[in-house]
């Protein structure tokens, strides 16, 4: 059941947090957010924001490792190639038992099904970019962006945040 109701929570997060408009400006206020909560944590993450291919914003806080870059690639292109945030497509791929492999024949040295990359979509138009972070757990990388967009596009995270997992 805590599956199912994820992945509801993933789709209305995906629906609710998106942007009337999106550039330079906007990709770098979120990644400075970004980046003030994460040092505000002392979390080791590394954080990319790009826009069709272009990257627009990427830092790397003490304790990220050159590990989280290629964590960042592999999941972007998760994003990029099905229109979702990693963590939706990673949970539904095990709600289905399935690997990315099995279902799309993908190779999982290039995608990584794992939370932490959530699409830029632009009301009207789509998906047009990805943020990613990396180097905390694949829940806490998703939960860090959505407190951020939340935030940011004034949605309350309260009706958008995952259910806290127990233990």
């Amino acid at each position: 059941m805590a599956l199912a109701q994820d992945l509801a929570r993933l789709a209305l997060q995906e629906e609710r947090l998106q942007f009337q408009n999106f550039d330079a400006n906007t990709a770098w206020n979120i990644g400075v957010r970004l980046r003030a909560l994460a040092e505000a944590r002392g979390l080791p993450v590394a954080i990319d924001l790009q826009v069709n291919g272009h990257a627009l914003f990427f830092t790397a806080l003490p304790g990220a490792t050159p590990d989280n870059s290629e964590w960042i690639r592999r999941k972007r292109n998760v994003v990029q190639r099905f229109r979702r945030s990693s963590y939706a497509v990673g949970l539904k791929l095990q709600n289905e038992g399935k690997t990315l492999t099995e279902h799309f024949g993908v190779d999982e040295r290039d995608y990584a099904p794992h939370g932490g990359c959530f699409p830029i979509k632009l009301h009207g138009t789509g998906c047009i970019g990805t943020i990613t972070v990396s180097g905390l757990p694949q829940r806490a990388d998703h939960e860090l962006i959505v407190e951020v967009l939340a935030e940011l596009l004034e949605q309350p995270l309260q009706e958008l945040a995952l259910e806290v997992q127990p233990g």
